[in-house]
């Protein structure tokens, strides 16, 4: 194992470290992608606390991001017919839970939400839509095949042990910007949570394979 090997592996434990606690990772895509910092989240493991975070924190566009056998159990159809986002970002309709929620707005009723949606006995009937909530579907592949946080999040919950569901959102700035370089090493060393790019974790994946 070398140098490079080592570093990505200490990064890769950091990271499940936090999810197996509850705490988010700080997951950046490529700089000549979309250039964005999301806090990704086990969903097996998100609590109130830490969506609330997400809200206060992020863009306030939280995903669930699941596999294609996932969102074929749940019958979600794509968000639309023809996907014409840059990256190809696999959204599906958007959800609420059925029962358990008022408005589906407020962190503990997102949180229902995803839990009714990642239940090992979910179906179908459990949600409605539109909502609140905003499933991803991840490339089967994972991050080799397409290296989006979609993937990652999936990947690094699988990781750590956990249904391999994540919670995703983007890093904002309060003035509204997106949280990048220095602001986001700056949130990242007050806040104690482990950073890790995309890139990072499909390299260390094809070590693993290799």
């Amino acid at each position: 194992m070398n140098a490079h090997t080592n570093i990505l592996t200490l990064r890769i434990e950091a990271a499940i470290a936090a999810l197996q606690q509850g705490l988010p990772v700080i997951v950046s895509d490529d700089h000549d992608r979309e250039n964005e910092a999301d806090l990704i989240l086990a969903a097996d493991a998100l609590t109130v606390p830490e969506m609330a975070r997400m809200i206060r924190d992020g863009s306030g566009i939280v995903c669930l991001c699941i596999t294609p056998q996932h969102a074929a159990r749940l019958q979600l159809p794509p968000m639309a017919a023809s996907n014409g986002s840059r990256y190809g970002t696999a959204f599906t309709v958007a959800i609420e839970a059925a029962e358990g929620v008022t408005t589906g707005v407020s962190a503990a009723d997102r949180v229902t939400t995803i839990r009714a949606a990642i239940a090992l006995d979910a179906k179908p009937a459990d949600l409605v839509r539109p909502g609140h909530v905003y499933p991803i579907v991840a490339r089967p592949g994972g991050v080799r095949e397409r290296r989006g946080h979609t993937e990652a999040s999936v990947e690094l919950a699988r990781l750590a042990g956990f249904s391999p569901a994540g919670v995703l959102c983007e890093l904002m700035n309060p003035d509204g910007s997106m949280m990048r370089g220095a602001q986001l090493d700056a949130y990242a060393e007050r806040h104690g949570l482990p950073q890790l790019t995309v890139a990072e974790l499909a390299d260390w994946l094809q070590c693993q394979q290799g």
